[in-house]
């Protein structure tokens, strides 16, 4: 490891190639993971076992081998009075009813200059489709999320109907880290084109290896420890060259594969709902709030999100006031670039899964030229997201948390020129944080970055490694070069023209900082020094504006149809009435019929997101997890009312929950010492006032004001059941936490340490025996 002193006269320059500034780089050794070459090629040196530090080029959209295309424009949506959604959604479902082209797309739907309102939510769900804007600055095109809902603005989402094949086990073997040539164990049936699956599994034998069977062990083991099965790396891959005995794959592995922990397995799949070539650029996106509660939620959490899609992209967004995300990538996305977006003047709690400006559970995803402010984890990558994710040209300014990994051992991250004004990077262990996160990040590169701390420890049997980091390094991973500026300047772009003998028309757009390593400069330099001294500093968020100013999206409207012009397609859906409910003689009635049938009730508690949770959840109206849908997630409401009806359920009964986040399954009482809040969350009927701090350590309740989206989801519900012969009990209050565990008191809205509104229960509660 080499470390080198820059004297305090060092400034950071904007260079751009300037012939007057001496630019001293330094360049790694032979005998270090990554090395330059005489001849100015990457070369890697592969531990004993045959690891290196991975390729993490593949990111992006179409791999990034070829740029993000100008699709051509088939219908214009002008400006109009009120709501917008149904005259947007209009046109997005016309270009999807146009064929596909020979490049696999169907045309874009231009969004004219002006402002236009949203109430609901739009959605994008075929391929080839376009969604774009006139221009993201306050003079081009803005979409308001109005209204008191959570719905996401904008989404891309394919069906999540995959079917997958018996899965072939791998040789007994080990495959290092960046193994692209499988050996398969009894020989296959794969042939060159085939997508599969390749999974490392994560057995009790790794983790108790790792010592993740033991995480939480002094909380309470059920919460955070890690279980066999929720932890297997699942990579997304096509087959591209085939031998009786193996299978060679377009992307590197991120993680080596074991036979000691479980070896692995190649399962071919078909995926007929996933979609490709879509694309939502070229606007600003705005959610409307409350402005007398800076901390207000009950409005729109994410601007766009995406799922069950690849080959896709997000670029040139512009996102304010959102709670949450500018951009989230779920955990059925794949090569997915977002590029050239902004997260501004987030509004919401300051406190976990809320700020995540730019965060990717999938794979293969290129963030580059992002700028987020404010943010908690402002760019994060979820748990045992399978690698590689890259984040080029990144810049998080003051946020309240790091960016980095989350936890969960996610692999091939790379953070390459990313910067951290006022925060950390990690890629830490985590412990219990995070509902468990424990190791976070294995196989995964700082490269350039600068921040206040960088924490990159070396997980068990992997590692993580930063080169010329402008930080205080913590762990003991592998730290080289630091306070030193180092070439390439960007060890993506180098690594994805190694790989395709090519430069990307992305280098153009590299902001570059150098640092001349001098405390007795010469007058010349001086000169250049004082005359410098007299402008700001360039950042990225000023950086991403000169680039959509210099590299334009052209929209030739010539020809186009507008969306007035638009045939109604179809009759208008009519809900039929619904059938009145009666009680006579003490009998439910309905249609002169006895409503029989089983009663259910929502879950009071307990849940995470991890997979094992998630398929054996019961049911809740107002469980949510941000910009998620599905079981043990936000519920789908149809589906739900759907199981019901299979499972001859005729009533469900609704209670607020025990409390709001999970942290407080561990039934103490203390004040949390953060807002790190685990989901999913139970939501309460009170909202929240942004004032003060409840023992969760989120903002106070306001009994006098109702969570608005709590009730929307219940009228919702209570819609359905209409239509469908179903009955909804709503119990209001639930003496349950007032005469039973103390820890129901703990977070409980009408305590008086948790609302505005001083109700007059004592405080510090009298607890009967320090329980109850």
């Amino acid at each position: 490891m080499k470390s080198r002193f820059i004297a305090s006269l060092s400034v950071l320059l904007i260079a751009s190639g300037n012939p007057d500034i001496p630019l001293p780089h330094f360049k790694t050794t032979p005998d270090s993971p990554i090395h330059i070459n005489s001849e100015g090629k990457l070369e890697y040196k592969a531990d004993d076992k045959g690891n290196r530090v991975p390729d993490f080029s593949f990111c992006g959209y179409m791999a990034s081998e070829k740029q993000i295309p100008d699709v051509p424009v088939k219908i214009i949506v002008p400006i109009a009075e009120g709501d917008a959604t149904q005259q947007i959604q209009k046109a997005i479902n016309y270009v999807s009813s146009l064929p596909l082209d020979k490049n696999g797309f169907r045309g874009t739907v231009l969004l004219d200059k002006g402002t236009y309102k949203l109430e609901g939510s739009i959605t994008i769900r075929s391929s080839g489709v376009v969604l774009r804007g006139s221009g993201c600055s306050s003079e081009g095109t803005t979409i308001v999320g109005a209204g008191v809902d959570r719905e996401t603005l904008i989404r891309i989402a394919g069906t999540n109907n995959r079917e997958t094949d018996t899965p072939v086990p791998l040789a007994d073997k080990y495959f290092p880290v960046n193994s692209t040539v499988l050996t398969l164990k009894n020989g296959h049936n794969f042939k060159v084109g085939d997508k599969i699956i390749v999974k490392r599994p994560s057995t009790k034998e790794w983790l108790e290896y790792i010592g993740a069977d033991k995480i939480g062990i002094f909380v309470d083991y059920t919460l955070t420890m890690w279980t066999p099965g929720d932890f297997d790396i699942n990579w997304d891959r096509t087959v591209t060259a085939i031998t009786p005995e193996s299978i060679a794959i377009d992307v590197p592995i991120t993680n080596s594969i074991d036979p000691q922990f479980g070896g692995g397995t190649v399962a071919k799949y078909v995926w007929n709902g996933q979609i490709s070539n879509v694309g939502v650029e070229n606007m600003r996106c705005i959610s409307d709030y409350d402005s007398s509660n800076e901390k207000d939620e009950n409005h729109r959490w994410m601007a766009v999100t995406m799922e069950n899609v690849s080959d896709s992209w997000i670029r040139r967004i512009v996102a304010e006031h959102f709670v949450s995300s500018a951009v989230a990538v779920w955990e059925t996305a794949k090569r997915i670039t977002v590029e050239d977006c902004k997260s501004l003047a987030p509004v919401g709690e300051i406190g976990n899964y809320r700020r995540y400006s730019f965060q990717t559970l999938g794979q293969q995803v290129l963030f580059q030229r992002c700028y987020a402010e404010y943010g908690y984890h402002a760019f994060s990558v979820g748990f045992t997201a399978p690698g590689p994710n890259a984040f080029v040209q990144c810049y998080s300014f003051m946020p309240y948390n790091f960016s980095g990994a989350t936890g969960g051992w996610a692999t091939g991250i790379l953070f390459d020129k990313f910067t951290v004004d006022g925060g950390n990077i990690s890629f830490t262990f985590r412990d219990v944080d995070g509902q468990g996160g424990g190791w976070s990040a294995a196989n995964s590169l700082c490269w350039q970055c600068r921040a206040a701390q960088i924490h990159l420890p070396a997980p068990p049997g992997a590692q993580n490694w930063a080169y010329a980091s402008w930080a205080q390094g913590y762990g003991n991973g592998h730290h080289e070069l630091q306070h030193t500026f180092v070439k390439p300047e960007s060890i993506y772009y180098a690594q994805l023209e190694a790989r395709t003998g090519k430069e990307s028309p992305e280098t153009k757009k590299i902001l570059i900082y150098e640092s001349p390593e001098t405390t007795s400069p010469d007058i010349d330099f001086a000169r250049i020094m004082s005359e410098r001294s007299k402008t700001p500093d360039l950042i990225m968020d000023k950086w991403i504006d000169m680039m959509i100013g210099q590299y334009p999206i052209i929209s030739d409207i010539s020809g186009v149809i507008n969306s007035d012009n638009l045939e109604t397609r179809g009759l208008p859906v009519k809900i039929k009435p619904a059938i009145p409910v009666s009680i006579v003689n003490g009998w439910i009635v309905r249609d002169n019929k006895v409503m029989t049938g089983r009663k259910d009730r929502t879950s009071l508690w307990r849940g995470s997101t991890r997979q094992s949770d998630l398929s054996n959840a019961a049911p809740n109206l107002v469980r949510f997890v941000p910009g998620r849908a599905g079981r043990g997630l936000t519920d789908n409401l149809d589906t739900l009312t759907s199981d019901m009806i299979k499972r001859k359920v005729i009533v469900m009964q609704n209670y607020p929950a025990l409390w709001y986040e999970r942290r407080r399954d561990d039934h103490a009482r203390t004040r949390r010492a953060d807002p790190n809040v685990w989901a999913p969350f139970y939501e309460q009927p009170f909202s929240r006032s942004g004032q003060g701090e409840a023992y969760d350590r989120l903002s106070k309740y306001d009994l006098t004001k109702w969570n608005t989206w709590y009730w929307l989801r219940l009228k919702k519900y209570a819609g359905l059941a209409d239509q469908n012969g179903l009955l909804l009990i709503q119990e209001h209050y639930l003496q349950h936490n007032i005469i039973e565990e103390g820890a129901h008191w703990a977070d409980y809205p009408w305590r008086t340490a948790n609302n505005i509104n001083n109700p007059g229960f004592p405080e510090n509660p009298p607890y009967a025996g320090d329980k109850r």
